[in-house]
């Protein structure tokens, strides 16, 4: 298998929503923020939600793909996707306004279309929020800002093969030569620390996410920039 890093394109949505889906199903997040009993859950809301964040990402972040150059028509094997950072002096753009307001409307015309949000626990999610900006406000003092994975994922059964590195390292090693830092929030413990501390990762924080006495650990992780080889 000769694996190919690389920009997603348009076609590859489909299949990366796919990978996210299957990737998540058993995620402690996941789990935690969305009504996962049968009924409840409606993966089509899902999918349709996870399409117009990858329509956003496409435009508004470091978003890759990870293939089997062998295999050119065969399924989008990882995914990841990165924000850029962003100084203290910067300011969003019009055309960084006007895609969050289209991601913004394109969720709302799925909320009509679908007639709910599919299982999401909106006070959840608005309390994960909450607990992301006391964290983030805590970690992020490096004026320079940070490269924040917001999603990083592998196609279960193929994990092991270092997909998973290579969707990291094609943004750490830019970060190095910038000299600026990288971030992420993990919520499993185990065994996601340890892999992220052999790419030099640590833990700076654990968030607590809790709603009636049902928690949600995440791991906030920082990366400073490696030396040069």
């Amino acid at each position: 298998m000769g694996i190919e890093i690389r920009p997603i394109q348009p076609e590859d949505i489909p299949s990366v929503v796919e990978c996210i889906q299957l990737a998540f199903a058993d995620d402690p997040y996941h789990q935690w923020a969305f009504d996962t009993r049968p009924g409840k859950f409606n993966k089509e809301r899902n999918f349709a939600s996870l399409k117009a964040k990858c329509e956003w990402g496409m435009r508004n972040a470091l978003f890759y793909v990870a293939t089997d150059a062998d295999q050119p028509d065969g399924p989008v094997l990882g995914v990841s996707m990165w924000m850029r950072p962003r100084t203290a002096d910067d300011k969003q753009t019009w055309a960084e306004w006007l895609d969050d307001y289209i991601l913004w409307f394109k969720q709302g015309w799925n909320l009509v279309r679908f007639q709910g949000r599919g299982g999401l626990n909106t006070n959840r999610y608005w309390i994960w929020k909450r607990e992301q900006a006391i964290a983030q406000a805590e970690i992020w003092t490096d004026p320079n800002g940070y490269y924040f994975c917001n999603i990083v994922t592998v196609r279960p059964g193929i994990q092991g093969k270092g997909i998973g590195r290579r969707l990291f390292e094609v943004v750490t090693a830019r970060a190095d030569e910038e000299g600026r830092k990288c971030y992420l929030e993990s919520s499993k413990e185990e065994p996601n620390i340890a892999i992220y501390e052999k790419m030099g990762f640590r833990l700076a924080r654990k968030m607590v996410c809790e709603d009636n006495g049902d928690i949600c650990d995440l791991f906030c992780m920082v990366r400073d920039p490696q030396p040069l080889s």
